[in-house]
């Protein structure tokens, strides 16, 4: 068996080698003549995809590969389990906690294709910014399908084209009755104490400060719950973000200020900002509604996500729970 196991992985890596070598070698259109790995049974139970072309997917998928955490969480959503994907964030998501198990971490933007091979899966599933310069490959390895995806705002459509690619529209519309049950349920618990009040979202990394704005993830959920945003935050923008300098570090600031980091080493960039004098001028600050929120699940663009922020909501702004206040120690 070991012997047996030993040899399937040579020819695997054999397999990868040759594939990688002719799609540098071929142009795109002599890739099409590219060897298949995938090559479906005459009998096996699959269904047209319109994608660019169509494509046949399997019916009820067993080994789903995604091609980002955002789509392995939908998928997760739909109770479709992956056994593989790639995930941008550098930690595992809180909201996520134990739903990873078994899931297998194939890379970061894009997947390692040694390791994909080895997994067999019977369908690829992403958007297109992560998988379209591979495309020719993974399609030789299982069906590919690759959605167009425009960041942050258009998170709802992407997670509906999940639901519909792998056949789960009834799940999805059940996923949604659920979240919108809950932005009701925290309405009805805000009442209009929050009638008047601002609420900001900043995060800061090495890009500097950011802030997802009214067509983000996070600024959607805090739109359907009635919640305002401060006026330099209630906009549109490409992707859902505004930068904002330190200089101008006002337009941060609200009667509450959500604040989270990309990753745990910019802590210490937080930790610096505190120290300033414009931080230490925010109003937020200063009447000490400052909170410290998970970056992935703030920016988690899914409905799991979502059902986190609502529950952060509750914590902070129902519960205001007064050891949740952010301060040095925190972070």
């Amino acid at each position: 068996m070991m012997i047996k196991r030993i040899y399937s992985v040579i020819i695997l890596s054999l397999l990868v080698s040759i594939i990688i070598f002719f799609i540098s070698a071929c142009n795109r259109k002599s890739s099409e003549a590219l060897p298949d790995i995938y090559k479906p049974s005459a009998s096996s139970s699959c269904r047209i995809v319109q994608q660019v072309m169509g494509i046949c997917i399997p019916t009820n998928p067993q080994r789903l590969v995604t091609l980002s955490l955002v789509t392995s969480a939908i998928a997760l959503d739909l109770r479709v389990k992956p056994i593989g994907t790639t995930n941008f964030y550098q930690t595992k998501p809180v909201y996520l906690n134990n739903k990873l198990e078994g899931i297998k971490l194939l890379g970061r933007s894009q997947p390692n294709l040694e390791k994909l091979l080895l997994i067999k899966p019977d369908l690829i599933l992403g958007w297109e910014n992560a998988g379209r310069q591979i495309y020719p490959l993974l399609s030789k390895i299982a069906p590919t399908v690759l959605l167009n995806y425009q960041g942050a705002p258009s998170w709802r459509e992407h997670f509906n084209s999940v639901a519909e690619v792998l056949g789960k529209k009834d799940v999805a519309q059940r996923a949604w009755n659920r979240y919108y049950q809950r932005v009701e349920k925290l309405k009805i618990a805000l009442g209009d104490s929050y009638k008047h009040k601002t609420i900001s979202f900043i995060y800061l990394g090495n890009r500097g400060i950011e802030s997802d704005v009214k067509n983000s993830f996070a600024g959607s959920i805090l739109n359907d719950i009635g919640l305002r945003r401060p006026s330099t935050q209630n906009v549109n923008a490409p992707y859902g973000i505004i930068s904002i300098s330190k200089e101008e570090l006002n337009k941060a600031d609200g009667d509450i200020l959500f604040v989270t980091t990309w990753s745990d080493k910019d802590k210490q960039v937080l930790k610096k900002l505190q120290q300033k004098p414009l931080w230490k001028k925010l109003r937020a600050v200063q009447q000490n509604h400052v909170y410290f929120v998970d970056f992935a699940t703030w920016t988690g663009s899914n409905l799991l996500a979502a059902d986190a922020v609502i529950d952060d909501l509750f914590k902070y702004l129902i519960n205001n729970n007064t050891t949740s206040h952010l301060n040095n120690s925190d972070v």
